[in-house]
Protein backbone atom coordinates (compact mmCIF):
# COMPACT_ATOMS: atom_id res chain seq x y z
CA UNK A 1 0.00 0.00 0.00
CA UNK A 2 0.87 3.46 -0.88
CA UNK A 3 2.04 5.14 2.46
CA UNK A 4 1.84 8.98 2.88
CA UNK A 5 5.67 9.55 2.80
CA UNK A 6 4.94 8.52 -1.01
CA UNK A 7 3.27 12.18 -1.75
CA UNK A 8 4.53 15.80 -0.56
CA UNK A 9 3.63 17.66 2.24
CA UNK A 10 0.88 19.92 2.57
CA UNK A 11 1.36 23.77 1.91
CA UNK A 12 4.13 25.86 2.73
CA UNK A 13 2.87 29.13 1.02
CA UNK A 14 -0.20 30.72 -0.10
CA UNK A 15 -3.40 30.94 2.06
CA UNK A 16 -3.17 28.77 5.34
CA UNK A 17 -3.60 25.25 4.83
CA UNK A 18 -7.04 23.73 5.00
CA UNK A 19 -7.53 22.45 8.29
CA UNK A 20 -10.67 20.19 8.50
CA UNK A 21 -12.18 17.50 6.79
CA UNK A 22 -11.12 16.81 2.93
CA UNK A 23 -13.85 16.18 0.26
CA UNK A 24 -12.15 14.39 -3.01
CA UNK A 25 -14.42 14.02 -6.06
CA UNK A 26 -13.81 10.64 -8.17
CA UNK A 27 -14.49 9.21 -11.33
CA UNK A 28 -14.53 5.65 -11.16
CA UNK A 29 -15.67 4.94 -14.47
CA UNK A 30 -13.81 4.97 -17.84
CA UNK A 31 -10.23 3.66 -16.63
CA UNK A 32 -9.02 0.45 -18.67
CA UNK A 33 -9.86 -2.16 -16.11
CA UNK A 34 -13.01 -0.81 -15.16
CA UNK A 35 -14.55 0.51 -11.47
CA UNK A 36 -13.57 -2.41 -9.19
CA UNK A 37 -9.53 -1.50 -8.75
CA UNK A 38 -10.96 2.36 -8.71
CA UNK A 39 -12.96 1.74 -5.64
CA UNK A 40 -10.62 -0.97 -3.80
CA UNK A 41 -8.57 2.12 -4.11
CA UNK A 42 -10.39 4.30 -2.61
CA UNK A 43 -10.77 2.04 0.20
CA UNK A 44 -7.06 2.15 0.75
CA UNK A 45 -7.10 5.96 0.88
CA UNK A 46 -9.85 6.13 3.45
CA UNK A 47 -7.54 3.59 5.50
CA UNK A 48 -4.50 6.18 5.31
CA UNK A 49 -6.52 9.39 5.69
CA UNK A 50 -9.12 9.46 8.19
CA UNK A 51 -9.92 13.16 7.52
CA UNK A 52 -11.01 12.23 4.09
CA UNK A 53 -14.77 11.28 2.45
CA UNK A 54 -15.18 10.31 -1.07
CA UNK A 55 -17.86 11.55 -3.54
CA UNK A 56 -18.21 8.51 -6.13
CA UNK A 57 -19.69 8.80 -9.47
CA UNK A 58 -20.76 6.61 -11.64
CA UNK A 59 -23.17 3.16 -13.01
CA UNK A 60 -24.21 2.93 -9.62
CA UNK A 61 -25.92 -0.50 -10.98
CA UNK A 62 -22.32 -0.90 -11.24
CA UNK A 63 -20.99 0.61 -8.48
CA UNK A 64 -23.10 -0.45 -5.11
CA UNK A 65 -21.94 -4.29 -5.21
CA UNK A 66 -18.16 -3.03 -5.74
CA UNK A 67 -18.68 -0.87 -2.98
CA UNK A 68 -20.31 -3.35 -0.87
CA UNK A 69 -16.91 -5.34 -0.68
CA UNK A 70 -15.00 -2.54 1.46
CA UNK A 71 -16.32 -1.75 4.71
CA UNK A 72 -14.35 1.84 4.72
CA UNK A 73 -17.03 2.93 1.75
CA UNK A 74 -19.77 2.39 3.66
CA UNK A 75 -19.75 5.32 6.07
CA UNK A 76 -17.45 7.80 4.46
CA UNK A 77 -18.20 7.83 0.38
CA UNK A 78 -21.41 8.15 -1.27
CA UNK A 79 -22.42 7.33 -4.48
CA UNK A 80 -23.57 9.25 -7.17
CA UNK A 81 -25.38 8.34 -10.13
CA UNK A 82 -24.22 8.72 -13.65
CA UNK A 83 -25.65 7.28 -16.76
CA UNK A 84 -23.14 7.17 -18.94
CA UNK A 85 -18.98 6.76 -18.66
CA UNK A 86 -16.84 8.89 -21.13
CA UNK A 87 -14.77 5.92 -22.78
CA UNK A 88 -10.80 6.82 -24.08
CA UNK A 89 -12.09 6.48 -27.90
CA UNK A 90 -14.11 9.55 -27.28
CA UNK A 91 -13.32 12.80 -28.69
CA UNK A 92 -13.24 15.98 -26.17
CA UNK A 93 -15.50 18.12 -28.35
CA UNK A 94 -18.11 15.13 -28.67
CA UNK A 95 -17.83 15.17 -24.45
CA UNK A 96 -17.69 18.82 -23.99
CA UNK A 97 -21.21 19.07 -26.53
CA UNK A 98 -22.72 15.72 -25.09
CA UNK A 99 -21.27 14.91 -22.10
CA UNK A 100 -23.00 16.35 -19.67
CA UNK A 101 -24.61 12.84 -18.25
CA UNK A 102 -21.14 10.90 -17.85
CA UNK A 103 -19.42 10.07 -14.67
CA UNK A 104 -16.53 12.20 -15.73
CA UNK A 105 -18.94 15.28 -16.28
CA UNK A 106 -19.84 15.13 -12.75
CA UNK A 107 -16.92 14.53 -11.30
CA UNK A 108 -15.68 18.32 -12.32
CA UNK A 109 -18.98 19.50 -11.90
CA UNK A 110 -19.28 17.95 -7.97
CA UNK A 111 -15.46 20.44 -7.26
CA UNK A 112 -16.62 23.64 -9.90
CA UNK A 113 -19.44 23.80 -7.46
CA UNK A 114 -17.67 23.00 -3.43
CA UNK A 115 -18.94 19.96 -3.10
CA UNK A 116 -15.24 19.07 -3.23
CA UNK A 117 -11.96 20.56 -2.89
CA UNK A 118 -10.23 18.31 -5.23
CA UNK A 119 -11.26 15.56 -8.41
CA UNK A 120 -9.50 12.35 -9.60
CA UNK A 121 -10.35 10.89 -12.27
CA UNK A 122 -8.16 7.83 -14.73
CA UNK A 123 -10.54 8.55 -17.78
CA UNK A 124 -9.38 10.04 -21.15
CA UNK A 125 -7.25 12.58 -20.51
CA UNK A 126 -7.77 14.88 -23.71
CA UNK A 127 -11.78 14.90 -22.33
CA UNK A 128 -11.01 15.55 -18.63
CA UNK A 129 -9.12 18.07 -19.62
CA UNK A 130 -11.42 19.88 -21.81
CA UNK A 131 -14.21 19.17 -19.34
CA UNK A 132 -12.11 20.86 -16.43
CA UNK A 133 -11.44 23.51 -18.58
CA UNK A 134 -14.57 24.50 -19.64
CA UNK A 135 -16.34 24.05 -16.37
CA UNK A 136 -13.20 25.78 -13.80
CA UNK A 137 -11.95 28.07 -16.37
CA UNK A 138 -8.33 28.70 -16.74
CA UNK A 139 -6.13 30.73 -14.34
CA UNK A 140 -5.79 34.84 -15.16
CA UNK A 141 -2.45 34.62 -16.94
CA UNK A 142 -2.83 31.02 -18.46
CA UNK A 143 -3.31 30.44 -21.94
CA UNK A 144 -2.66 26.75 -21.87
CA UNK A 145 -2.70 25.00 -18.73
CA UNK A 146 -0.74 21.94 -18.07
CA UNK A 147 -0.20 18.79 -16.69
CA UNK A 148 2.68 18.44 -14.09
CA UNK A 149 3.93 15.13 -12.65
CA UNK A 150 6.08 13.81 -10.17
CA UNK A 151 9.83 12.04 -11.32
CA UNK A 152 12.29 9.98 -8.84
CA UNK A 153 15.54 11.66 -8.43
CA UNK A 154 18.09 11.48 -6.99
CA UNK A 155 17.84 15.24 -4.79
CA UNK A 156 17.07 15.73 -1.10
CA UNK A 157 13.24 15.49 -1.60
CA UNK A 158 13.68 12.05 -3.43
CA UNK A 159 11.33 13.42 -6.44
CA UNK A 160 11.26 16.45 -9.27
CA UNK A 161 8.43 17.68 -11.07
CA UNK A 162 8.10 17.78 -15.04
CA UNK A 163 5.70 19.72 -17.23
CA UNK A 164 3.91 19.91 -18.92
CA UNK A 165 3.69 16.02 -19.76
CA UNK A 166 0.46 16.26 -22.50
CA UNK A 167 -2.20 18.80 -21.82
CA UNK A 168 -0.86 20.85 -24.58
CA UNK A 169 1.91 19.38 -27.70
CA UNK A 170 3.08 23.20 -28.18
CA UNK A 171 4.01 25.72 -26.06
CA UNK A 172 5.38 29.23 -27.14
CA UNK A 173 7.73 30.80 -25.14
CA UNK A 174 4.84 33.07 -22.11
CA UNK A 175 3.70 29.54 -21.94
CA UNK A 176 7.07 27.91 -20.74
CA UNK A 177 7.66 31.06 -18.36
CA UNK A 178 3.88 29.83 -16.66
CA UNK A 179 4.69 26.57 -17.07
CA UNK A 180 7.78 27.60 -15.14
CA UNK A 181 5.84 29.57 -12.18
CA UNK A 182 3.08 27.10 -11.63
CA UNK A 183 5.77 24.08 -11.36
CA UNK A 184 7.65 26.16 -8.94
CA UNK A 185 4.60 27.22 -7.13
CA UNK A 186 3.33 23.34 -6.65
CA UNK A 187 6.88 21.89 -5.76
CA UNK A 188 7.67 24.81 -3.17
CA UNK A 189 4.00 24.07 -1.38
CA UNK A 190 4.50 20.15 -1.99
CA UNK A 191 8.10 20.16 -0.68
CA UNK A 192 8.57 23.18 1.46
CA UNK A 193 11.74 24.42 -0.91
CA UNK A 194 11.79 28.09 -0.53
CA UNK A 195 13.79 28.48 -3.54
CA UNK A 196 13.41 25.46 -6.19
CA UNK A 197 15.81 25.03 -9.27
CA UNK A 198 14.00 25.15 -12.56
CA UNK A 199 15.34 23.46 -15.73
CA UNK A 200 14.23 24.09 -19.23
CA UNK A 201 14.67 20.75 -21.02
CA UNK A 202 16.68 21.20 -24.69
CA UNK A 203 18.97 18.74 -26.99
CA UNK A 204 21.69 20.85 -25.08
CA UNK A 205 22.64 22.66 -22.41
CA UNK A 206 24.34 25.71 -24.71
CA UNK A 207 22.53 28.74 -25.20
CA UNK A 208 22.57 28.28 -29.09
CA UNK A 209 20.66 24.84 -29.25
CA UNK A 210 16.95 24.38 -29.69
CA UNK A 211 14.33 25.99 -31.31
CA UNK A 212 13.21 29.82 -31.53
CA UNK A 213 10.63 29.32 -29.02
CA UNK A 214 12.81 27.41 -26.54
CA UNK A 215 15.44 30.14 -26.69
CA UNK A 216 12.99 32.86 -26.20
CA UNK A 217 11.34 31.12 -23.56
CA UNK A 218 15.22 30.69 -21.71
CA UNK A 219 15.57 34.76 -21.78
CA UNK A 220 12.15 35.29 -20.21
CA UNK A 221 12.49 32.52 -17.20
CA UNK A 222 15.52 33.93 -16.49
CA UNK A 223 14.48 37.20 -16.32
CA UNK A 224 11.57 36.40 -14.25
CA UNK A 225 13.87 34.93 -11.02
CA UNK A 226 12.31 37.14 -8.86
CA UNK A 227 9.09 37.14 -9.88
CA UNK A 228 8.49 33.18 -9.27
CA UNK A 229 11.04 33.13 -6.41
CA UNK A 230 13.05 30.26 -8.25
CA UNK A 231 16.59 29.52 -9.31
CA UNK A 232 17.16 29.43 -12.97
CA UNK A 233 19.48 26.85 -13.74
CA UNK A 234 19.38 27.50 -17.66
CA UNK A 235 18.94 24.41 -19.93
CA UNK A 236 18.82 20.86 -19.00
CA UNK A 237 18.49 17.60 -21.28
CA UNK A 238 16.86 14.28 -20.51
CA UNK A 239 19.78 12.93 -18.04
CA UNK A 240 19.03 15.81 -16.33
CA UNK A 241 15.22 15.11 -15.11
CA UNK A 242 15.67 11.97 -12.63
CA UNK A 243 19.00 14.30 -11.18
CA UNK A 244 19.78 16.08 -8.28
CA UNK A 245 20.63 19.14 -10.75
CA UNK A 246 16.87 20.84 -10.80
CA UNK A 247 13.75 20.60 -8.60
CA UNK A 248 11.24 22.13 -11.85
CA UNK A 249 11.67 20.60 -15.25
CA UNK A 250 9.24 22.70 -18.01
CA UNK A 251 9.09 21.51 -21.36
CA UNK A 252 5.86 20.94 -24.23
CA UNK A 253 2.97 18.74 -23.52
CA UNK A 254 4.87 16.40 -26.63
CA UNK A 255 8.41 16.54 -25.37
CA UNK A 256 6.75 16.00 -21.80
CA UNK A 257 4.85 13.10 -22.37
CA UNK A 258 7.12 11.21 -24.79
CA UNK A 259 9.70 11.08 -21.72
CA UNK A 260 7.21 10.50 -19.37
CA UNK A 261 6.00 7.30 -21.15
CA UNK A 262 9.61 6.40 -21.73
CA UNK A 263 10.48 6.44 -18.30
CA UNK A 264 7.48 4.66 -17.13
CA UNK A 265 8.12 1.84 -19.74
CA UNK A 266 12.33 1.91 -18.63
CA UNK A 267 11.04 1.71 -14.89
CA UNK A 268 9.22 -1.39 -15.69
CA UNK A 269 11.57 -2.84 -17.97
CA UNK A 270 14.71 -2.80 -15.05
CA UNK A 271 11.95 -4.69 -12.31
CA UNK A 272 11.44 -7.47 -15.30
CA UNK A 273 15.29 -8.09 -15.77
CA UNK A 274 15.62 -7.74 -12.15
CA UNK A 275 13.02 -10.20 -11.38
CA UNK A 276 14.28 -12.39 -14.29
CA UNK A 277 18.01 -12.13 -12.68
CA UNK A 278 16.92 -13.00 -9.31
CA UNK A 279 14.77 -16.28 -10.48
CA UNK A 280 17.94 -17.65 -12.82
CA UNK A 281 19.54 -20.15 -10.91
CA UNK A 282 19.22 -21.52 -6.91
CA UNK A 283 22.55 -19.24 -6.10
CA UNK A 284 20.56 -16.25 -7.61
CA UNK A 285 17.77 -16.57 -5.80
CA UNK A 286 19.05 -17.77 -1.70
CA UNK A 287 21.17 -14.16 -2.68
CA UNK A 288 17.78 -12.66 -3.69
CA UNK A 289 16.21 -13.66 -0.46
CA UNK A 290 19.15 -12.18 1.76
CA UNK A 291 18.42 -9.06 -0.11
CA UNK A 292 14.87 -9.00 -0.38
CA UNK A 293 14.63 -5.94 1.85
CA UNK A 294 17.15 -3.91 -0.48
CA UNK A 295 15.30 -5.28 -3.32
CA UNK A 296 11.89 -4.36 -1.58
CA UNK A 297 13.58 -0.54 -1.11
CA UNK A 298 15.01 -0.51 -4.71
CA UNK A 299 10.97 -1.85 -5.84
CA UNK A 300 9.46 0.66 -4.35
CA UNK A 301 11.49 3.52 -5.69
CA UNK A 302 11.02 2.52 -9.18
CA UNK A 303 8.03 1.54 -8.75
CA UNK A 304 5.76 3.79 -11.49
CA UNK A 305 2.52 3.35 -9.25
CA UNK A 306 3.91 5.25 -6.25
CA UNK A 307 3.99 8.83 -8.16
CA UNK A 308 0.74 7.83 -10.29
CA UNK A 309 -1.25 11.38 -10.87
CA UNK A 310 -0.29 14.26 -13.23
CA UNK A 311 -1.78 17.29 -11.79
CA UNK A 312 -3.61 19.95 -14.06
CA UNK A 313 -2.30 23.06 -13.27
CA UNK A 314 -3.62 26.71 -14.52
CA UNK A 315 -7.07 25.76 -13.51
CA UNK A 316 -9.31 27.09 -10.87
CA UNK A 317 -9.37 23.85 -8.90
CA UNK A 318 -7.75 21.12 -8.35
CA UNK A 319 -8.11 18.31 -10.73
CA UNK A 320 -5.67 15.07 -10.57
CA UNK A 321 -5.35 12.42 -13.65
CA UNK A 322 -4.51 9.01 -12.87
CA UNK A 323 -3.19 6.54 -15.27
CA UNK A 324 -6.12 4.82 -17.07
CA UNK A 325 -4.58 1.11 -16.67
CA UNK A 326 -3.49 2.22 -12.46
CA UNK A 327 -4.81 -0.25 -10.27
CA UNK A 328 -5.66 -0.27 -6.18
CA UNK A 329 -2.36 0.98 -5.51
CA UNK A 330 -2.23 3.79 -8.19
CA UNK A 331 -5.79 5.12 -7.41
CA UNK A 332 -4.96 5.12 -3.71
CA UNK A 333 -1.76 7.37 -5.01
CA UNK A 334 -3.62 9.47 -7.11
CA UNK A 335 -6.55 10.23 -3.89
CA UNK A 336 -3.67 10.77 -1.70
CA UNK A 337 -1.97 13.15 -3.29
CA UNK A 338 -5.15 14.95 -4.48
CA UNK A 339 -5.97 15.24 -1.13
CA UNK A 340 -2.51 17.06 -0.01
CA UNK A 341 -3.13 19.56 -2.64
CA UNK A 342 -6.26 20.12 -1.71
CA UNK A 343 -5.37 20.69 2.01
CA UNK A 344 -2.27 22.84 0.77
CA UNK A 345 -3.77 26.28 -0.19
CA UNK A 346 -1.29 26.47 -3.04
CA UNK A 347 -3.31 28.03 -5.80
CA UNK A 348 -3.94 31.32 -3.76
CA UNK A 349 -0.36 32.30 -4.61
CA UNK A 350 0.11 30.32 -7.86
CA UNK A 351 -2.52 32.90 -9.05
CA UNK A 352 -0.65 35.84 -7.94
CA UNK A 353 2.31 35.01 -9.64
CA UNK A 354 0.88 33.96 -12.85
CA UNK A 355 -1.02 37.44 -12.99
CA UNK A 356 2.45 39.08 -12.30
CA UNK A 357 4.30 37.69 -14.81
CA UNK A 358 2.00 37.44 -17.62
CA UNK A 359 1.82 41.29 -17.44
CA UNK A 360 5.65 41.39 -17.35
CA UNK A 361 5.41 39.24 -20.42
CA UNK A 362 3.12 41.36 -22.26
CA UNK A 363 5.01 44.50 -21.96
CA UNK A 364 8.59 42.38 -22.92
CA UNK A 365 6.66 41.81 -26.00
CA UNK A 366 5.36 45.26 -26.38
CA UNK A 367 8.87 46.53 -25.90
CA UNK A 368 10.13 44.42 -28.63
CA UNK A 369 7.36 45.11 -31.17
CA UNK A 370 8.63 49.42 -30.28
CA UNK A 371 12.08 48.84 -31.09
Amino acid sequence: MTSAQDHPQAGAEGKDPETGPITISLDAMGGDLGPAPVLAGAARALDERPDLSLLIHGDRAELEPLAAKHRQLAARASICHSDRAVTMEDKPSQVMRHGKDTSMWATIAALRDGQAQAAVSCGNTGALMAVSMLQLRRMEGVDRPAIACLWPARGKHGFNIMLDVGADVKADAPDLLAYAIMGVTYFRNGFNEPCPRVGLLNVGTEDHKGRAEIRAANDLIARHEATGRYDYVGFVEGSDIPSARVDVVVTDGFTGNVALKTGEGTARLIGEFLREALRSNLIASFGALLARRSIERLRQRIDPRRVNGGVFLGLNGTVVKSHGSADATGIAAAIGLAAKLAQSGYQGRMAERLVIAAKAAQDAASEGVAE
